[in-house]
């Protein structure tokens, strides 16, 4: 036999023949992979000791299935229109099946494109975000959806390793409780959308003033982009970064499928508008959200802010806009007749356009606009000429009858803090014919309240020229002196002692000495100084005559005036039973004139104002709701026929009185009121009615002064009233009044029954060299009070 044969260099060499450094190689290799198993087991190991630890410390997640964050109160008005609403966020909690497609496809595009298919932790894309960040400077994030719901609702914002794993840990949690249905709902319903807005529903209101179920692709696409960066992509501060990012959602929206690029191509055209905290589109009731959150609150405490509670009013959102544009519409008016106070500030402006451009938001930060009276900084002022810019970086040119209101401070000759200058801080308003004109903000204030006499619902209420300059409710809370305006109260009164229209009453001088006040005396005036002999009672309340008034009530008594008076509502303590009370001294709100003027408009009833209709929770579940009383329910305070004969002197006065615009102006007969204007004109005031609704309206400082040796009630109060009643009653068929039982018309004129033969007061004041005075000396109260109300 042959002998074996040799091995070759090509055999395979045993573990012996190998080098030597070969086999070190393998041993190390082998070590290697030992020793990375046994770390791969301790791994598993510790972090399965770990997840064991730290799972049983996870947040209960079991409430998310019903989902039930902090709701805001919300305000509306009768027909659904919201007007406002109160609580740390502003927040719509909106059902998933009730989010539009197109909101959903755009947060998925750039928050989650895969949220449907990964199962928490979207493993791709953290590969993906990993490459991209490799290879730029600026990095991307791989926080899917349901990994932002577990940080948002459960942990803190801190960027540690134990917090992540937490997140990761809760991650998984909602993923195996929860549907992705549940989630997405969640997250479009918490997530933090800047402006206070919480929630996708909240945020399309607050940046679009429109419901989220009526957006296009562009609003969704702009809205999507927020989550990011709140501030950073806020449409209205920062248009510029908000459409840039809005570009490339709508891109991703067609990368992922969800639009076609003929859609993608129309939102990219679609211009926007974008709601501005000065938007003109919302109900201005802010007196009235106020006014019904203390009502809400003092019933459901804290608890009103949180538990998404609905609250209806009776408010008229359409009068209710009437009502704010007439009284600030006055308001401007008569501002418009007043001197020049200068502008509001001076500061240096940069040399450089773009600088100016650019920091004109900052500039004029402290002098936010007020409704339709805009802020603006002067570039170039003349005599002939302003230039300004507004904040949004416009220019605006006024000239011509737009300067008249600051003629003044055009002068070379105006004093340094009046005189309109580059750089200063004014106030500009557009005319109907779309120029600007130049203004100030006013000092003066003002009320409208309007409820309806048949059953005392608060139709509209407008408590100041603007809320945020102004919270002070003058409808309800400012106590001022009602003038003439008080003066149908007191003829009421004399209706029952006897007097009728068709009494003849002198107005003639009246003169107190010093022996009847006990100081200075007293010579009261008609409002035009002069004196026009008898006439009869209707002509007197027409021409609101005050010394017929004071005859009429010294005749009644002080003291059974004051008492009749309390009939309609006033309070007795202010009105002190003198004869002062005759002219308005006393001190009423513009509430209670409008409830006390509807006993006249509803027969003679005293109809309690109210607000709220009803309260429900989010969900619509009815909690609370007041149903008045029929009108014929109340407290019946007059007689009927009382009522019905001081509306035909009340109807008198706008027809042919001190208030006859009202019936020329809106050519119906039905309208009844009183114009009012206090001692030293220091209140303007109208108060009427139709027999549907009672309208007051009052003009004046908060610090009484005078409004103008020229400014009345009639000139001031009345014709806000006429543009309010104007919208009020449109549609409104003409009334004509039903005459009660118990009256009788003589030529033309109205009697009680008792009194149509002479058997009543025919005249007062006629008696030869009557001199007026009161028939015994006044108590020292009225001393004093005739002294502080008439001294000269």
């Amino acid at each position: 036999m042959p002998p074996p044969a040799q091995p070759t260099s090509s055999t395979p060499s045993s573990p012996s023949s190998r080098p030597r450094w070969l086999r070190w190689l393998l041993r190390l290799l082998a070590w290697a992979v030992g020793v990375a198993a046994a770390g791969a087991v301790a791994l598993a190991l510790g972090l399965a000791i770990a997840l064991a630890m730290a799972y049983p410390n996870l947040p209960d997640i079991s409430d998310l299935a019903d989902y039930r964050p902090k709701l805001p109160m919300r305000v509306y008005s009768a027909e659904g229109a919201l007007l406002g609403e109160f609580g740390e966020e502003r927040r719509n909690l909106t059902p998933i099946a009730e989010i539009p497609k197109v909101m959903k496809d755009a947060v998925l595009a750039i928050e989650d494109a895969r949220f449907f298919q990964h199962g928490g932790v979207d493993y791709k894309g953290m590969l993906r975000a990993v490459l991209a960040n490799l290879g730029k400077m600026k990095s991307q994030g791989a926080s899917t959806i349901t990994m932002q719901v577990a940080r948002n609702v459960y942990l803190s914002s801190e960027k540690t390793i134990t917090r992540k794993i937490y997140e990761i840990l809760l991650t998984f949690k909602l993923e195996h409780f929860l549907t992705k249905d549940q989630i997405l709902e969640i997250y479009m319903n918490q997530i933090f959308l800047g402006n206070r807005a919480y929630g996708f529903a909240a945020a399309s209101e607050a940046y679009f003033g429109k419901p989220l179920q009526s957006i296009s692709i562009a609003e969704a696409a702009m809205l999507a982009g927020l989550p990011k960066a709140p501030s950073a992509y806020n449409p209205i501060s920062n248009y510029k970064r908000a459409r840039a990012r809005q570009l490339h959602i709508i891109d991703r929206m067609e990368e992922n499928g969800f639009i076609t690029a003929q859609e993608a191509a129309q939102a990219r055209e679609e211009k926007l508008k974008i709601r501005t905290h000065t938007d003109s589109t919302r109900v201005h009731a802010e007196y009235v959200a106020e006014m019904a959150r203390q009502l809400i609150f003092a019933q459901y405490g804290n608890e009103a802010y949180t538990r998404g509670l609905n609250v209806y009013t009776t408010i008229n959102a359409a009068e209710q806009d009437a009502a704010y544009l007439a009284l600030r519409q006055g308001i401007m008016t008569y501002e418009r007749r007043q001197h020049y106070r200068g502008p509001e500030k001076f500061v240096n402006l940069p040399a450089n356009a773009a600088d100016l451009e650019e920091n004109i938001d900052d500039l004029l930060a402290d002098h936010p606009d007020n409704g339709d009276v805009l802020s603006a900084m002067v570039l170039e002022a003349n005599a002939k000429k302003i230039v300004a810019m507004r904040p949004n970086g416009d220019t605006l040119e006024i000239t011509g009858d737009g300067l008249k209101p600051v003629q003044s401070g055009l002068s070379d000759k105006a004093p340094p803090n009046i005189r309109i200058r580059r750089g200063a801080i004014i106030r500009v308003v557009q005319t109907p014919k779309q120029t600007w004109e130049a203004t100030q903000l006013p000092e003066v204030e003002g009320a409208l309240v309007a409820v309806d006499p048949r059953n005392g619902a608060i139709r509209s209420l407008v408590g100041g020229f603007d809320f945020d300059k102004n919270k002070f409710n003058h409808a309800t809370q400012a106590w001022r002196q009602p003038g003439s305006s008080f003066k149908p109260f007191i003829y009421s009164a004399a209706l029952e002692k006897g007097f009728t229209p068709a009494t003849v009453i002198n107005d003639a001088p009246l003169f107190f000495d010093a022996g009847f006040t006990g100081g200075k005396p007293w010579e009261p005036k008609n409002y035009d100084g002069k004196f026009d002999g008898p006439m009869t009672m209707r002509s007197a309340l027409a021409r609101s005559k005050n010394m017929v008034s004071i005859r009429i009530l010294q005749a009644v008594g002080a003291r059974n005036g004051q008492e009749w008076a309390t009939r309609f509502g006033f309070e007795a303590d202010k009105h002190p039973p003198f004869l002062t009370m005759a002219l308005g001294a006393g001190s009423v709100t513009p509430m209670q004139m409008a409830v006390a003027y509807s006993v006249f408009a509803n027969g003679g009833y005293r109809v309690n104002p109210w607000l709220v209709t009803r309260v429900t929770d989010h969900k619509g579940k009815l909690l609370t709701e007041f149903t008045p009383p029929a009108t014929e329910e109340n407290e019946r305070v007059i007689d009927a026929r009382n009522a019905f004969v001081m509306n035909s002197l009340l109807q008198e006065v706008t027809r042919s009185g001190t208030a006859a615009r009202a019936q020329a102006t809106l050519k119906r007969p039905d309208l009844y009121g009183k114009t009012g204007t206090t001692n030293d004109a220091w209140d303007a005031w109208f108060a009427g009615f139709q027999p549907t609704v009672a309208a007051v309206t009052w003009i004046g400082y908060d610090t009484p002064r005078n409004l103008g040796s020229r400014e009345t009630g009639g000139g001031l109060s009345l014709p806000v009233w006429i543009s309010y009643m104007e919208k009020a009653l449109k549609g409104v068929p003409v009334m004509e009044p039903t005459v009660p039982p118990g009256l009788v018309n003589v030529a033309g004129e109205w009697y009680y029954e008792e009194y149509a033969r002479n058997t009543g007061v025919s005249s007062l004041g006629l008696e030869a060299g009557a001199p007026g005075s009161p028939a015994q000396a006044p108590a020292p109260e009225e001393r004093n009070q005739i002294l502080d109300l008439f001294r000269n």
